[in-house]
């Protein structure tokens, strides 16, 4: 997917606050579903878990002052990941933009 304009200019540490505090509402709102979700946060670079769904790390987000990238870690193609990559997406779209 295409990087992500950081308007908002949120920082790594201010990002990942927001995604542990107002991620898993969003997406289990979106998807009606009771998603478990995962975070964790070193320097620059997020990573993002569903232990239930998909096995190991999902996705990193990779936070630089002006954009926001979210890249796809090797995950198998018996796990459809699509559906959670965009709603990942429009999340930080929504709240860097």
């Amino acid at each position: 997917m295409e990087p992500i304009k950081n308007t908002a200019a949120l920082s790594a540490e201010k990002l990942f606050g927001i995604l542990k505090t107002e991620f898993a509402g969003y997406i289990n709102s979106k998807l009606d579903s009771g998603l478990n979700i995962g975070f964790a946060h070193v320097d620059d670079v997020i990573n993002v878990l569903f232990p239930d769904v998909i096995e190991g790390i999902a996705f990193s987000i990779i936070v630089s002052e002006k954009e926001i990238t979210v890249t796809e870690n090797h995950i198998s193609p018996e796990y459809n990941s699509g559906l959670l990559e965009q709603q990942l997406n429009d999340f930080l779209t929504l709240k860097a933009g």
